[in-house]
């Protein structure tokens, strides 16, 4: 049995928090052969998930502690939802179905969610990086990052 307490949401906060990627995550899912992937992931505020889709595979998530902003874009990069989830808000997850734009903005530091997604995990594949959104180690990702933060619904983010 693998048990979520308060004892792995501090390590994988610990891990975060020297992570280069500002970001960690624990898989309760035995390999990334398995055909339903879950994980927690850990993020600190200055992480950037990249906006991305999943060619034929839904994302399901749950914020446990924290909060986010979630964004669903369009093709060209144009905000359609904008949506708080966490800590004092009405939603705490989401469930999107394939070919979704979307990316994670943490509000604040410590923030957890539990995301479940159909595998395998397939790095080469499984993920479609928005060509408008920077990558991961870009110069230009912390001014993309506080965009995102201020956007609101109708803008477009292309870099």
């Amino acid at each position: 049995m693998k048990l979520i307490n308060r004892e792995v949401i501090n390590e994988l906060l610990k891990r975060a928090a020297t992570a280069p990627r500002r970001r960690a995550n624990f898989n309760l899912h035995p390999g990334p052969e398995d055909p339903v992937q879950r994980l927690l992931v850990a993020a600190k505020a200055d992480t950037y998930f990249r906006p991305h889709l999943h060619e034929t595979k839904w994302e399901c998530a749950l914020v446990i502690q924290g909060a986010f902003d979630l964004l669903i874009f369009d093709d060209t990069g144009v905000i359609t939802e904008k949506v708080r989830l966490g800590k004092l808000s009405a939603a705490l997850g989401f469930e999107i179905p394939a070919r979704t734009w979307h990316g994670w903005v943490p509000v604040g530091d410590d923030g957890v969610f539990f995301e479940v997604k159909q595998g395998p995990y397939d790095p080469v594949s499984g993920t479609t990086f928005a060509p408008w959104a920077p990558p991961e180690g870009d110069a230009a990702v912390a001014a993309f990052l506080a965009r995102l933060r201020s956007a609101g619904i109708g803008e477009r983010m292309a870099s």
